[in-house]
């Protein structure tokens, strides 16, 4: 079966790039499709899903809406590709890093891909992606024709292949529709975003003209899809693979389905093909089990119909492989053209045309040669496909301007006529193409190929349909001819049916071989098809034929005169004895027109005989009818006869050719001719005579007139070639107008963000001031007033006519003179100046002056700030009056106060009394002051402290220096949250108090004894 497969070819370009950023040779696998993707993914650790999204004009809100919804930790990697200004920094980073949490950067070269991150193409840079990491290049083409949306679309398809996801979204121009394409076509998801939902919808429409989609869905639900797809879409070495082959029969279930629906049998496709399609489709539906998926296809029949869209993967290109279609030129002009006579045709047969680019491509590439040479040679060239859309595409030859970066500038001018936002190719190259649909294995092929090209389409058949095929291309080819492959394909066992022109580009040349060794291809065209093995030897059954059947055979041979029945539309339908002397096939796209196919001297008296017959519908007798046969004219009776039954073959008539027999035309008496003959044939003598001057004078007029019409024509025609040539500046200008455009409206969508944020800043920052009563003012480097804030009026006389004015020109409300000495030193010495100063009203102010430094590092100015503090100087002033008023009193009472940690260690002291020699106590322990003694007594009791939680009060005596005091000692605990976080402890001296009682107490004593001993 024809089933339209292409295996998207390695962009060259791309990889020879990619790997001299690597320095090193491209490897051997590059020049190959299937061994680089095998390589590139089957061992791959990355099993996650890479999203490429393309967006132009409108895409920034696009992004951001997009993020918003999608989580964080969706293990999905983001790579965004936007249309950006050359010329400028981008700011798509600062935007969407606003709208995500996951992580975003600006791609640098060489950027291993993770999930869960987001990463966006810099300005004046082509990325591609190889082996899951970003490439940076420098791009090759001019600024408006640049496409750096298809290219990353592409590379990711090759790289990544099924774990590719293609978003487009907003954007004016085709940019996009190529590049989903390939990522559709190579198993991975293709989404564009809804056109309504896009502010420029040039871009999606694009991609939906082309099909080349698997959803259209506004920006806000295909975050849902995006998680919906990936939670069923399992990655994992052979896998699935494991899956589907335990499930044989469930698989041939879905085969069933197929057939029945569309008529084609996919048991002739490779298992692995079809279980990355089947996996896709059922990811897509959330179905996690094949048979599950089976019921599904019985119920759904539009999923069916998805499902075999899905396996006619149709990717192609113009000149796909440049190194290859150079070759096939060399081969085209010693294989074929050398060989060509002039006036002959060359026949091409393109089996799996796709949408048709290989098709025109071959077109243009034989133009091309033939214009070269002196021939006049016509090309005719048949385009087949299963695929009945990609033939409807074909058919149109519309192709988004995209395809510019493959067909090239001069070719593009030759072969394309520019539209709106497409190419269209010219109608001289369309005329050499036929397109349809056809089953390469099931139908029958074309014959007498001069070329037959099928590329990448037999990598996804298996071995036996392979044979199938190369059978059939050699029935196709004439000898000599050319075969043209794929560069991952290779002719097996059937190498000796060709000979090999250039093996490294697949190009074959058919070989005249034993027809024996061929097998019968007429069994090819049958349901099922039985493929003989090697050492099986077909065995040809000849039909038996009975007496009366040859009887009747040789009668109708001898006898019977030629005939051929035609329909109502004048094609012949069947054809019985020797019509060639009557009829000829005419050259070019075949056709059964019987009057078309008619010899000289017969098509007048056919066509006016069947229009006589069509209208008496009787039978109608011309004899007498001349026809040029092998160089000679034949007298032959014409006869056309309606069928008159069955019903079914109702205007249907036979026509006969009846040789005249020669003995009539001896056997005619000849008689003597009379004198009024001789008049009359002297008469019409004259008559003619005088016809033919007419005629030839009316000749020489209209030769004339011809001559006029040609000068004229040529006028046109240079007028036209010069509208023509102005047309395509105005085309290449409009497309680098669309281009800048598309930059202008991205750059301006960033600075409209940015000064929607800046605008907001502004207001905080206002607000702030205005919340904070701080006086602001900002000068210049030549000390004149920029701005101020509201405050400011209080403490310098500013209004706003003031800006501009130098600062020292202005009075204030400040006792202070040095204002602008200050301002003057910060802005020399790029030294702060901070200190208090007083309005005349009373109120204090805290001014500060800095350097004004710009985002550059710049100083441009200073800034005065001032903050009123007048309610911390008066409450300065009462903490001070109260620290007097408490050291005196300490001092009057002679109270030693000071505060120890759990350690015992000194943290504060007030009001040390002479009589302790040691003022310096901070820091440290009792052990450094008191002696041993007293020491363990002092412990002793703030030990207790710190355990009981409890306070103590004890008159303790104390030695300090060669004096004993006695003190009131009082210790209380210090607790934080219940817990001892150290100790308060004071001294009262008592010495003299203590002395005081004791003679006291002696007085009274010796008061008491005086009386008894007198």
């Amino acid at each position: 079966m024809c089933f339209c497969l292409y295996l998207v070819t390695i962009n060259k370009g791309i990889v020879k790039e990619v790997m001299a950023k690597k320095n090193a040779p491209i490897p051997k696998s590059s020049k190959t499709n299937a061994p680089l993707k095998k390589s590139t993914n089957e061992n791959s650790e990355n099993n996650f899903l890479i999203v490429g999204m393309g967006a132009s004009a409108g895409g920034l809100e696009t992004f951001n809406d997009f993020f918003e919804i999608m989580p964080e930790n969706s293990g999905m990697a983001f790579v965004l590709v936007q249309h950006l200004d050359p010329t400028h920094k981008s700011l798509m980073v600062d935007l969407i890093e606003k709208h995500t949490q996951m992580k975003i950067s600006e791609v640098v070269d060489h950027t291993k891909v993770i999930p869960n991150h987001i990463y966006v193409i810099p300005p004046n840079k082509d990325m591609a992606i190889f082996n899951g990491i970003l490439h940076l290049m420098d791009p090759t083409q001019a600024r408006g024709f640049r496409k750096p949306i298809d290219y990353f679309f592409r590379s990711l398809a090759e790289d990544q292949m099924d774990k590719a996801i293609g978003i487009v979204l907003s954007g004016t121009g085709t940019e996009g529709t190529l590049g989903l394409k390939n990522i559709k076509n190579q198993g991975g998801l293709a989404i564009v975003q809804e056109p309504k939902s896009a502010k420029y919808d040039g871009m999606p429409r694009s991609v939906i003209a082309a099909n080349a989609h698997d959803f259209i869905l506004p920006v806000k639900d295909i975050p849902q899809k995006l998680l919906q797809y990936a939670k069923n879409r399992k990655f994992g070495p052979n896998k699935k693979v494991s899956n589907f082959d335990s499930a044989k029969e469930h698989l041939e279930k879905v085969f069933i389905l197929l057939r029945n629906e569309t008529g084609c049998n996919f048991g002739d496709y490779k298992s692995s093909t079809v279980i990355r399609r089947i996996d896709k489709r059922m990811a897509l539906n959330q179905i996690d089990k094949l048979e599950n998926y089976v019921k599904y296809l019985q119920k759904e029949r539009d999923e069916v119909l998805k499902l075999f869209n899905e396996l006619l993967i149709g990717v192609t290109s113009f000149f796909r492989d440049q190194e290859a279609f150079e070759a096939l030129r060399k081969a085209i002009i010693t294989e074929i053209l050398d060989k060509k006579k002039d006036g002959e045709t060359i026949r091409i047969w393109v089996a799996g045309c796709s949408t048709g680019e290989e098709a025109y491509s071959l077109a243009i590439l034989f133009d091309e040669e033939i214009r070269k040479g002196t021939k006049k040679l016509k090309v005719q060239i048949f385009a087949s496909d299963l695929d009945v859309n990609a033939i409807g595409l074909a058919r149109q030859g519309v192709y988004p301007e995209t395809i510019a970066v493959d067909v090239g500038a001069e070719r593009l001018s030759r072969y394309f006529q520019g539209e709106k936002s497409t190419y269209r190719i010219k109608k001289e190259i369309r005329d050499q193409i036929i397109f349809a649909e056809h089953n390469l294995i099931k139908d029958p092929p074309f014959s007498k190929q001069d070329l037959v090209s099928c590329r990448n389409l037999l990598i996804y058949l298996n071995l036996e349909a392979q044979k199938r095929v190369y059978t059939i291309f050699h029935y196709a080819l004439n000898t000599g001819a050319l075969l043209f492959l794929g560069n991952s394909e290779s002719l097996g066992e059937f190498a000796n049916l060709y000979s090999v022109i250039d093996r490294k580009n697949k190009i074959f040349k058919h070989k005249d071989v034993i027809t024996k060794k061929i097998p019968d291809i007429t069994q090819l065209f049958h349901e099922p098809i039985q493929i003989n093995t090697e050492n099986s030897i077909p065995i040809k059954i000849q039909p038996r034929e009975n007496l009366s059947g040859i009887t009747e055979r040789l009668l109708l041979a001898t006898y019977a005169p030629a005939c051929t029945i035609i329909n109502n539309e004048g094609d012949a339908v069947y054809f019985s004895g020797n019509t060639g002397k009557y009829l000829q096939p005419s050259p070019g796209e075949a056709k059964l027109n019987i009057v078309e196919m008619a010899r000289e001297g017969l098509k007048t008296d056919l066509r006016a005989l069947i229009v006589k017959a069509r209208k008496s519908k009787k039978t109608e007798v011309r004899k007498g009818v001349n026809v040029k046969t092998n160089g000679k004219f034949e007298t032959i009776i014409l006869k056309i006869k309606p069928f008159e039954s069955p019903k079914n073959y109702e205007g249907y008539y036979m026509i006969t050719f009846e040789e005249m027999a020669q003995i009539e035309a001896t056997t005619i008496e000849v008689k003597p001719v009379q004198t009024h003959e001789v008049s009359e044939m002297f008469a019409l003598e004259q008559e003619l005579t005088a016809t033919k001057e007419y005629l030839r004078s009316t000749i020489e007029e209209l030769e004339v007139s011809n001559e006029e019409l040609k000068s004229s024509n040529e006028e046109l025609q240079s007028s036209n070639e010069e509208l023509q040539s102005t047309n395509e500046e105005l085309e290449t200008s409009k497309e680098e107008l669309q281009s800048v455009n598309e930059e202008i409206v991205t750059m301006n969508t960033e600075l409209s963000s940015k000064i929607d944020e800046l605008a907001q800043a502004y207001d905080d920052m206002n607000n702030l001031l205005a919340s904070t009563e701080i006086g602001t003012i900002f000068l210049d480097a030549q000390l004149k007033i920029k701005r101020f804030t509201p405050p400011m009026t209080k403490i310098i006389n500013l209004i706003q006519t003031d800006i501009g004015r130098p600062i020292n020109h202005l009075s204030s409300n400040l006792i202070y003179d040095g204002l602008s000495n200050d301002v003057e030193k910060v802005l020399n010495k790029l030294t702060p100046i901070t200190t208090s100063v007083k309005s005349g009203d009373g109120i204090w102010y805290k001014m500060q002056i800095l350097p004004y430094r710009t985002s550059e590092n710049m100083i441009e100015g200073v800034v005065i700030t001032f903050v009123d503090i007048t309610h911390e100087k008066q409450l300065t002033n009462e903490l001070k009056t109260a620290k007097e008023n408490y050291e005196h009193l300490l001092e009057m009472s002679r109270t030693i106060v000071y505060t120890q940690d759990k350690n015992l260690v000194y943290t504060t002291i007030g009001n040390i009394q002479p009589n302790f020699q040691f003022v310096k106590m901070i820091g440290k322990k009792d052990s450094d002051f008191y002696s041993k003694e007293d020491t363990a007594r002092l412990e002793e009791l703030k030990l207790e402290v710190i355990k009981n939680k409890k306070a103590i009060r004890k008159n303790v005596s104390l030695n300090i220096g060669n004096t004993a005091y006695l003190y009131d000692v009082m210790i209380r605990p210090i607790l934080k949250n219940n817990t001892v976080e150290g100790i308060a402890c004071t001294l009262i001296d008592i010495t003299e108090l203590h002395e005081a009682e004791k003679n006291i107490a002696k007085l009274k004593k010796n008061s008491n004894n005086g009386p008894k001993s007198s």
